[in-house]
């Protein structure tokens, strides 16, 4: 089985939000959405990484791979949009 991975440049902008743990809007691949604010990354026994996201109904982990566009809420962020890949 191969190891799915997102590009290093877009892995930075998730690495950027847990740094100043912006609120952002997550949308994935499926078209469902997320609000929450970023925490942090963490990875399970087989090596896939999970955005640790704080939402109003406790923490939830995403899978990096599933991740279709960022959108980030928090004013004053040093980015607004990342566009993963194109909703399936």
């Amino acid at each position: 089985m191969t190891k799915q991975l997102i590009s290093c440049h877009l892995h930075d902008y998730i690495e950027v939000a847990c740094l100043f743990g912006y609120a952002v809007n997550l949308t994935l691949k499926t078209q469902e959405s997320v609000e929450g604010r970023v925490k942090d990354i963490v990875s399970d026994a087989e090596k896939r990484e999970y955005v640790l996201l704080e939402t109003d109904s406790g923490d939830e982990q995403i899978e990096l791979t599933s991740l279709a566009r960022m959108q980030v809420l928090t004013p004053g962020a040093r980015f607004s949009d990342v566009v993963f890949s194109v909703p399936e």
